[in-house]
């Protein structure tokens, strides 16, 4: 079975439950960029789960990902859908906090919350 990067650094995660020296390189010489800002935003517990959707808190908005798909304008006109490797740093956020679970849990509904936003 043919497992892609992305599925290799998540299992990397997933088993040490932490971020590793390894992994974190591994993020960034696959991602660049999208994976410093990812890991930043993770250490930085700007990734909330909410009931309905999880969300990753940027500079100038709050980003919805929900089944490995982001809102964001560059997942939207940046990124080639059919290359699994190409994620925005937000999606890759998700990804990294999930199989560490370092999100910031919330028992709420996120559209609940945009009302009072």
């Amino acid at each position: 079975m043919f497992v892609t990067p992305v599925e290799e650094w998540v299992a990397t995660l997933e088993a040490a439950g932490e971020l590793t020296p390894e992994a974190v390189d591994r993020i960034i010489s696959l991602h660049g960029e999208r994976g410093t800002q990812a890991i930043d935003a993770v250490a930085e517990r700007r990734v909330k789960q909410y009931r309905d959707f999880t969300v990753v808190v940027g500079y100038d908005d709050e980003y919805i990902v929900e089944n490995g798909s982001c809102n964001c304008a560059d997942a939207e006109y940046n990124l080639d859908a059919d290359d699994p490797t190409q994620l925005c740093w937000h999606t890759i956020a998700v990804k990294i906090a999930e199989a560490i679970d370092a999100a910031d849990h919330h028992d709420m509904w996120y559209s609940d919350v945009r009302e009072f936003l």
